[in-house]
C-alpha cells in the first residue's frame, strides 16, 4: 500500500465532513491525515485526505466519494505534480547554552522562531514530510516538549484546469 493524497471539493454545508469520515470508517478505511478550508468560494470547501491503500481500494474509495451528493470533485493529486505541505509547531527545551544551536538548525531548514522565552522556543516549520522529518530528528536531542502539525495541504501544480482537470496548453 502505498500513500495517495485526495483533493475533495465538497459543497460547504453543516455535516460534510462528519459525512466524509463516516464513510471512511463504516468501511474500515484510515485517514492518515484531514485537513479542510473554505477555497475561494466561501461554497465550497477543499478537504485534502491522506490514505493509504493498494489501487483497489483507492478506486473504491475515490467511487464513494463521488456517490456523496455534497461532493464536486475528487482529485488523485500525484506527487511528482503537485506541492504537498505539512505545517509544524515544535516546542523544544532551549537553554542559554544550546539556543544558538537550535537556531541554527531552524535556519537550514527554513523555519520561523515564533516564540522565546527563558527555557523554551517555539519553532514554525512547513514543508514535506520527509523535510519535517529530518528537523524533527535533528531536534529531538536537545528536548521536544510539544508538537502539533496540521493534516497535509496540497495544490496541483501550475498548468493544470481544475474544472475539467486536464492540462492546458498557454498558447
Amino acid at each position: 500500500m502505498k500513500k495517495h493524497v485526495l483533493s475533495v471539493l465538497v459543497e460547504n454545508n453543516a455535516g460534510v465532513l462528519s459525512r466524509i469520515a463516516g464513510l471512511f470508517s463504516r468501511r474500515g478505511y484510515n485517514i492518515n491525515s484531514l485537513s479542510v478550508g473554505e477555497s475561494l468560494d466561501p461554497g465550497i470547501s477543499r478537504m485534502t485526505i491522506v490514505v493509504k491503500a493498494d489501487d483497489a481500494i483507492l478506486d473504491q474509495i475515490k467511487k464513494q466519494l463521488n456517490k456523496q451528493v455534497s461532493v464536486l470533485k475528487v482529485i488523485d493529486l500525484k506527487f511528482n505534480e503537485s506541492i504537498i505541505r505539512n505545517l509544524v509547531l515544535i516546542k523544544i527545551t532551549a537553554t542559554e547554552k544550546n539556543r544558538p544551536y537550535i537556531i541554527e538548525i531552524a535556519d537550514i531548514f527554513k523555519a520561523k522562531i515564533m516564540d522565546v522565552a527563558s527555557k523554551s522556543l517555539i519553532i514554525e516549520v512547513t514543508g514535506s514530510e520527509n523535510k519535517i522529518k529530518a528537523l524533527i530528528a535533528l531536534l529531538k536531542p536537545y528536548g521536544i516538549k510539544e508538537l502539533v502539525q496540521t493534516g497535509v495541504t496540497a495544490l496541483e501544480r501550475g498548468n493544470i484546469d481544475i474544472d475539467t482537470h486536464k492540462k492546458y496548453d498557454d498558447n
